[in-house]
């Protein structure tokens, strides 16, 4: 299996890689720039498990770059069996306080980047005739809570664009479906008011915070063959929000 995960470095991303290398899969380790530590740490990890593990770099606000970065692996010539949409940015503001420009910046980083990913790995896999897409939205794109207007209405839109491409792309044998995280220990986390987190775990059935091996798992099974009649869903990994 090879898999590109993007939002390598840290997080649901750096849980997402770990969980792939340990079920012997080889990966794109996708992160904004060049980190010393970083490839240390994925070189690692490809020793510890005898996989192959390459880093690779580009800013989810450049498209060329984006371009540039994925059509690289793509001329590896290896099939592309996963792509995992997890990179992202916080924002948090209510409406009159969220600039115009704000909106652009969070739209580009977490929902048109993603479009674009997309497009270009899905030729790759409807040629195959399989392969799987698992994107990241959130509970913040599907309940609509206040201060959420750039980052919910971003992850809103990769919900809807999850169902559609679905559709379209059921035909080829590709598989896309999405994970729908809750408050989960991360540093996007630490983004959010102390009352906010308080009010967030009180409303959850299971009264924690979730961690971000629990959303790694749930997305290595949504991308395995016992998840082989799931398609177009969103799937809550909330502690019953």
């Amino acid at each position: 299996m090879n898999v590109i995960i993007t939002g390598a470095r840290t997080g649901i991303g750096r849980a997402t890689v770990e969980k792939f290398a340990s079920k012997g899969a080889n990966i794109w380790a996708c992160a904004r720039c060049y980190d010393k530590d970083f490839e240390n740490e994925m070189y690692m990890l490809q020793k510890k498990y005898s996989i192959c593990i390459k880093p690779v770099y580009f800013d989810l606000q450049e498209e060329n770059e984006i371009k540039s970065a994925i059509k690289k692996i793509i001329l590896e010539k290896r099939s592309v069996d996963v792509l995992v949409n997890n990179a992202g940015m916080p924002h948090g503001a209510l409406l009159l306080m969220t600039s115009i420009k704000d909106l652009r910046q969070v739209f580009e980083v977490n929902f048109f980047s993603q479009v674009l990913i997309t497009q270009i790995v899905a030729k790759v896999m409807i040629r195959q005739k399989s392969g799987n897409i698992i994107n990241l939205t959130s509970v913040a794109g599907l309940d609509g809570d206040a201060g959420y207007t750039a980052y919910g209405s971003s992850k809103a839109a990769i919900a809807f664009f999850t169902r559609v491409i679905s559709k379209e792309l059921a035909e080829y044998g590709v598989r896309v479906n999405a994970i729908a995280p809750g408050l989960i220990e991360t540093k996007m986390m630490h983004y959010m008011e102390d009352n906010a987190k308080r009010n967030m775990i009180e409303g959850t059935s299971l009264k924690r915070i979730g961690k971000a091996e629990e959303i790694a798992d749930a997305i290595y099974y949504l991308a395995s063959d016992e998840a082989s009649f799931i398609t177009g869903q969103i799937i809550r990994v909330d502690g019953g929000l």
